[in-house]
């Protein structure tokens, strides 16, 4: 939570902060994600606006998983931007449900930051994150890596179907 009392709802008056905060759990997706407790370093500017607070702010963390080919670990780092428009508590009106239409509020002048860091994140991952542009991943046959063994080979399969004739032509021999 960051408080955003200091800004007196004044509209233009700004304020700039930078604070390192543990990664929440599930920060990221299945197969590469930002670690539990990991430190995030968040660079934000806060603006009063007239309908609430404006938070742009910049995110760094570390991150881990496997390349989705081969299945190596994977090391990393993030760099994701990130701005929201967080409406005051009183700005909705009777019977409205804000949460409804993805509007964030703030909550007693507090700005919740983890889904906004949460979001940034999660949209920045590559979709199938891979250890090298080009990795080979694993053969389909035994499971090797194939960037440990580019000339690796197997024999042709051969189709059940004709399976029997293999063993007359080893007869013949």
């Amino acid at each position: 939570m960051l408080d955003t009392r200091e800004l007196g709802r004044r509209p233009g008056s700004q304020r700039e902060v930078s604070l390192t905060v543990p990664a929440p759990p599930d920060l990221g997706i299945e197969v590469l994600h930002v670690p539990e407790g990991a430190p995030v370093q968040l660079d934000l500017r806060i603006e009063a606006v007239m309908e609430g607070v404006l938070v742009t702010g910049e995110a760094q963390a570390a991150l881990e998983g496997e390349c989705v080919r081969c299945l190596e670990p994977i090391d990393d780092e993030i760099d994701v931007r990130f701005q929201e428009l967080c409406l005051y508590d009183d700005q909705v009106a009777p019977g409205e449900a804000p949460e409804d239409d993805g509007v964030s509020m703030l909550q007693d002048d507090l700005v919740d930051l983890e889904p906004l860091l949460r979001d940034a994140v999660v949209l920045a991952l590559p979709f199938q994150p891979v250890c090298e542009d080009d990795c080979p991943g694993l053969c389909v046959e035994c499971g090797a890596r194939l960037a440990d063994d580019p000339e690796h080979s197997h024999e042709a399969a051969i189709d059940p179907r004709w399976a029997g004739l293999t063993a007359l032509k080893q007869d013949e021999d």
